[in-house]
């Protein structure tokens, strides 16, 4: 079946309201959809299952409608029967449509006799067609039979509707003020704070009254339905019947983040960004966090009775964020090396700016720590892009005076560092020649209880390496690798874990490997090993780290 309905119920003790007013002995409502010829009788119940003790029930719908199709026209039906004192009883119906025009009827009805299914029509007594809440107020006389009738003009949509016979109490909708538009009284980068006025529904009802505020990036919304329609539309799971109390209502846990006691939050991703729904008591106050640089943002406050999950709409409003204010340039001089940290969580970009006094130039990159996303470009035009997790050599020629920008930033979450270099004279490279992998490899079957014996990669010019080792334990494995500081030198190290420095080389690249064996370690036991290599220059290079374990038996 196309059709879509939840009905909820919130009763009220008989004290509320007053004696003799808007009380309900019984409410049936019978549902029948014009094209399958269904009918439902729906009793009132309290949350839970259980039949309702109280007088007074308030009827709340959420309904389906399936607009028009070329040779069906679904209409929907909803049948009430008010069994109060002989005498006539008002009673209210107040239809919100969510997103697109509909058209709806009231009619009175005969009563239907046993033999008859549904009542004989007599005659409309209401008719509105389009997209405003809109509400029907009427008497009813004794076991009268009562008809609505709902069409979706356009589209399939949703709807709300409320039916009540307390027309006295004036608080099932909540007020607006007299002036009720939004005003925006700051903004920042990635901030807006906004303020509107009391509704007097706070001052009457403050237990039962709280303001929610809808934030996107796409336009403003009449009604809270017509923010939830836009995100079950976009195919995403959208909080159910506005999920505004947490008593009421079971929620995922992916969609909400509770921010206080008073403040809840309800985050749906749809296909044209974010919308946003926040709940903030009775506050009427508030500055929107975690938004973007130069964006424009569209702000609702609606004023919700918890009770009845009836809400009004202050007049939208919208502002736009500053814009990210422009990064600071740092000067690269020739041959000086500079060490930047890149604030991974904050994700912004880092430039350093360089004017070539020689037609060819070099860049040396070498990350310290994380991932690093280097991006060059002269007169606008990108030269290079790509991430380094080592060291990279970067050589480009261009025109005198030309400028060079570069720009760097983490692609971790977490805080990354690089130290940068450019230079125009390629005889003299301040970074050391290096091997073609940093890897360091261990031998397995030469590894016993008290001994590990690993190997790694030299260059065609004479070197210094130091071995280093740390005994850790297996938890600190992943800690350690991860905060190594591959910029950091053998100074850095504890003279105790040092193992040894030699020199070597080879001209013939194949045969520059060199293999050693640390002894005096213990069985069963982790250690991470390090090897330094640093020339004339002074700036060391350090290895990839490796974790070895001894043998636990011999």
């Amino acid at each position: 079946m196309l059709a879509e309905w939840q009905v909820h119920l919130w009763c009220y003790p008989s004290a509320f309201p007053p004696a003799g007013k808007g009380r309900v002995k019984k409410l049936n409502l019978c549902i029948n959809h014009h094209f399958w010829g269904i009918e439902w009788e729906l009793l009132p119940i309290c949350m839970g299952g259980i039949h309702c003790p109280y007088k007074f029930c308030i009827e709340y719908m959420t309904v389906f409608l399936n607009a028009f199709s070329s040779f069906l026209i679904h209409i929907f039906r909803y049948c009430f029967i008010l069994e109060e004192d002989r005498a006539p009883a008002p009673f209210t119906v107040t239809v919100t449509p969510c997103d697109v025009p509909i058209e709806w009827s009231d009619y009175d009805t005969l009563e239907a006799t046993k033999s008859q299914k549904i009542p004989k029509l007599v005659s409309m007594i209401f008719n509105y067609k389009g997209n405003s809440v809109e509400t029907y107020m009427g008497m009813s006389s004794y076991s009268a039979f009562y008809m609505l009738e709902f069409l979706s003009i356009e589209r399939d949509t949703h709807i709300t509707v409320y039916l009540t016979t307390d027309t006295t109490s004036g608080h099932l909708y909540p007020e607006l003020p007299l002036d009720p538009r939004i005003d925006v009284i700051g903004i920042g980068h990635a901030t807006v704070t906004l303020a509107w006025k009391h509704s007097p529904s706070v001052l009457k009802h403050k237990e039962n009254i709280q303001y929610c505020l809808l934030v996107n990036e796409k336009h403003n919304y009449k009604s809270l339905c017509a923010a939830e329609t836009a995100i079950r539309s976009s195919g995403m799971k959208s909080p159910p019947a506005l999920a505004l109390s947490l008593f009421l209502y079971l929620l995922d846990h992916q969609q909400v983040m509770i921010l206080s006691n008073s403040e809840l939050s309800i985050i749906n991703r749809v296909s044209n960004g974010e919308v946003r729904q926040i709940c903030m008591g009775t506050k009427n106050t508030y500055t929107v966090p975690n938004l973007r640089p130069g964006t424009q943002y569209y702000f609702d406050v609606f004023v919700v009775n918890l009770l009845t999950n009836a809400s009004a709409a202050y007049t939208g409003t919208f502002a736009r964020t500053l814009e990210e204010p422009e990064p600071k340039v740092i000067e690269l001089k020739d041959g000086k090396v500079i060490h930047l940290t890149l604030d991974g969580k904050k994700q912004k970009f880092y430039s350093l700016q360089y004017q070539a006094r020689h037609k060819k130039i070099q860049f040396i990159f070498q990350s310290c720590s994380g991932q690093v996303g280097v991006q060059i470009t002269r007169n606008g035009k990108v030269l290079a892009s790509e991430n380094i997790a080592g060291f990279r050599h970067l050589s480009l020629k261009g025109k005198l005076l030309d400028t060079y920008l570069v720009q760097l930033r983490s692609m971790d979450h977490t805080n990354s560092s690089v130290k940068v270099q450019v230079s125009s004279h390629f005889h003299k490279p301040f970074f050391p020649l290096l091997p073609e992998s940093l890897k360091i490899k261990s031998f397995s079957k030469l590894r016993t209880c008290n001994s590990v014996t690993i190997a790694w990669l030299g260059t065609q010019e004479q070197s210094k390496y130091c071995v280093y080792k740390k005994r850790i334990k297996e938890d600190q494995v992943w800690m350690e690798v991860r905060s190594a500081d591959r910029c950091s030198g053998p100074k850095s190290r504890h003279n105790s874990e040092k193992v040894l420095c030699k020199y070597f080389y080879d001209i013939n690249l194949r045969r520059a490997v060199t293999t050693q064996t640390i002894k005096g370690l213990e069985a069963g036991t982790l250690y991470l090993f390090d090897v330094y290599l640093t020339e004339p220059s002074g700036i060391p290079v350090r290895y990839h780290s490796k974790v070895v374990k001894t043998r636990k038996k011999c």
